[in-house]
C-alpha cells in the first residue's frame, strides 16, 4: 500500500537539512508521497527507511519506453485509478497495423500515414505513434521483408507480433536496437523471448489466460532479467477487458499481491468491434493499443479523445496571455479580449481568421478557466483587464480606446470602462457570430 505523506515523514531523519533541495523534511515527504519527488536527494536514510520508502513511492506501474528519438513513447508510470484523483500522464501509444503478407506499397501506404499526418487540436499536434507488423506467413524471411519495409520508409517505434522464436530473431536483426515492443511471451516460449527482449533491449509484451497467470508469467520474465513488460489483456468481451484492466490497475497502485504493475497491451484484432474496442482501451487504461483499420473519422475521434483523457483535469491546456496578431492589424483594427482557455482562443481564432478582419486578441490570464467559469470565480475582472492592458502594451498598438469583450462578459463591462477608462464594446456569445459582429458594429469612428 502507498504511504500517506504523515507515515513517509515518520521514516525521515526530521533534521530539515535542506540537503534535498527542500525546506523541511515534511515538504520533502509530501514530494515522496506525491510520486514527484526523489528518495536518493535524501543522504540520511537508514537502510530500513530506504527499503520501505523505495518499495512505496515507486510509480506502481513500471515506467517502459517504446521506439528512438523523436517519435518515441513513454507508457506506464501512472499512479491512480480515475483521472479526477491526479491526472494520467502518459498517453496510450496507437499502433497501426501491417502484416507481412501485404503488399510492400500497401506497407509503405500506411507507414507514410502515420509518419505525415498530423491534426492540430487546441495548438497540439495529434498523432499515431508507431507501426505493428504481424507475421502473418509464418515465414521468418517474409517477416523481416516486411520489418524492413517499414524500416525503409520511416524511423517509427514498431512492435513485433512474429508467430515463432525464429521470426522473432529475424524481425530483430532488422530493428532489434531500435527499441522495438515483443509481441508475446506466455510460459511455453517466455525463455526464448526473454533471451532476445534482453539481448536488444526490447520491452516485452507477455500474455497467460488469467491475471494470476500475468503475475505468475512477470516474475519468471523477471527472474530471467527482463522487466520492460506489459500484459496483454486483449479479449474478444469489452466487459472481460474491462474487468481485467480495472483489477489490474487497483492491484497496482494499492501494491496489492499479485504483482500487477506493469503497462496494458490492447490488440482490438480481438474485439468483435475495433472502433468500442479503440474507445475503451483509451478511456481504461491501455497503453499500447494496436488497430488494423482506422478510418479517417475514427482517427479524428480518438485522437480528441486521447488528447481529452490525457490532459490533468485540475490544470486545463492553457495559452501564454500577450497580445496576439490575426492578420496584419493596424493602428485602426479592433482589440478584441478573451481568455487564455486553449479551446476558447483557438475557436476565436478560427473565425476571425474565416472573417479576414485584421485584428488584435488581447489574452487575459484567468488560469485557463472559459469565459463563464472565469467570471463567475472572478478570475476575469477589471483589475486583471486592466493589468492585461497595461502589460501588454495594447495602446502603443493601436490609435483608439476601444475593447471588444465576450458576451459572457457582459456584466463586466461598466466596472471595465471605469477602471480602464477605454469604451467597451459587448461582443456575441457564440465565436461563430463575431464575423457578423464586426462587419456591423466596428466602424472607422472608433479608431
Amino acid at each position: 500500500m502507498a504511504l500517506k505523506a504523515l507515515d513517509i515523514y515518520k521514516l525521515l531523519p526530521k533534521t530539515n537539512c535542506k540537503e534535498c533541495g527542500d525546506p523541511t523534511c515534511l515538504t520533502f515527504a509530501m514530494k515522496l508521497a506525491s510520486g514527484k519527488g526523489d528518495l536518493e536527494k535524501c543522504p540520511y536514510l537508514d537502510e530500513n527507511a530506504r527499503r520501505v520508502l523505495g518499495a512505496s513511492t515507486r510509480p506502481p506501474i513500471q515506467k517502459v519506453k517504446i521506439g528512438v528519438g523523436e517519435r518515441s513513447f513513454t507508457v506506464g508510470e501512472e499512479f491512480v485509478l480515475f483521472r479526477h484523483e491526479k491526472t494520467f500522464y502518459h498517453p496510450p501509444g496507437i499502433m497501426l497495423g501491417v502484416t507481412d503478407t501485404m503488399d510492400p506499397s500497401a506497407i509503405t501506404e500506411r507507414v507514410l500515414q502515420v509518419r505525415d499526418e498530423v491534426m492540430v487540436r487546441v495548438g497540439m499536434d495529434l498523432r499515431l505513434n508507431g507501426i505493428a507488423i504481424r507475421n502473418e506467413s509464418r515465414d521468418p524471411g517474409k517477416f523481416a521483408d516486411a520489418v524492413n519495409a517499414v524500416e525503409s520508409v520511416a524511423d517509427l517505434p514498431e512492435v513485433l507480433i512474429p508467430d515463432n522464436p525464429a521470426s522473432l530473431e529475424a524481425g530483430l536483426s532488422i530493428c532489434g536496437h531500435y527499441r522495438p515492443l515483443i509481441h508475446a511471451a506466455d510460459h511455453n516460449n517466455y525463455k526464448d523471448f526473454c533471451a532476445l527482449a534482453k539481448k536488444y533491449g526490447a520491452g516485452l509484451v507477455i500474455r497467460a489466460p488469467s491475471l494470476e497467470g500475468l503475475s505468475e508469467l512477470s516474475t519468471l520474465c523477471a527472474g530471467e532479467g527482463v522487466t520492460a513488460l506489459l500484459f496483454d489483456l486483449s479479449s474478444p468481451s469489452p466487459s472481460e477487458y474491462l474487468r481485467s484492466a480495472t483489477l489490474a490497475r487497483q492491484y497496482a497502485i494499492t501494491r496489492t499481491p499479485p504483482p500487477m504493475g506493469y503497462p496494458v497491451y490492447c490488440d482490438t484484432a480481438c474485439f468483435p468491434d475495433s472502433g468500442a474496442a479503440l474507445v475503451l482501451g483509451v478511456l481504461k487504461y491501455g497503453s499500447v493499443i494496436v488497430t488494423d483499420h482506422l478510418s479517417a473519422s475514427m482517427k479524428k475521434a480518438l485522437l480528441t479523445l486521447r488528447q481529452n483523457i490525457y490532459t490533468d483535469p485540475q490544470k486545463p491546456i492553457q495559452i501564454t496571455p500577450g497580445l496576439y496578431r490575426v492578420g496584419n492589424p493596424g493602428k485602426d483594427a479592433p482589440v478584441l479580449l478573451t481568455v487564455n482557455f486553449s479551446l476558447t482562443y483557438f475557436t476565436l481564432q478560427g473565425y476571425l481568421e474565416a472573417a479576414r478582419v485584421p485584428c488584435f486578441m488581447l489574452i487575459a490570464d484567468t488560469e485557463g478557466m472559459s469565459v463563464l467559469t472565469s467570471v463567475a470565480a472572478g478570475k476575469l475582472n477589471e483589475t486583471v483587464v486592466k493589468e492585461s492592458l497595461t502589460r501588454f502594451g495594447v495602446d502603443k498598438e493601436v490609435s483608439h480606446r476601444t475593447l471588444i469583450i465576450p458576451g459572457y462578459a457582459a456584466p463586466l463591462s461598466g466596472r471595465i470602462e471605469e477602471e480602464t477608462g477605454w469604451k467597451v464594446l459587448v461582443g456575441p456569445r457564440d465565436a461563430a457570430e463575431i464575423a457578423e459582429f464586426l462587419e456591423k458594429e466596428w466602424k472607422p469612428a472608433h479608431a
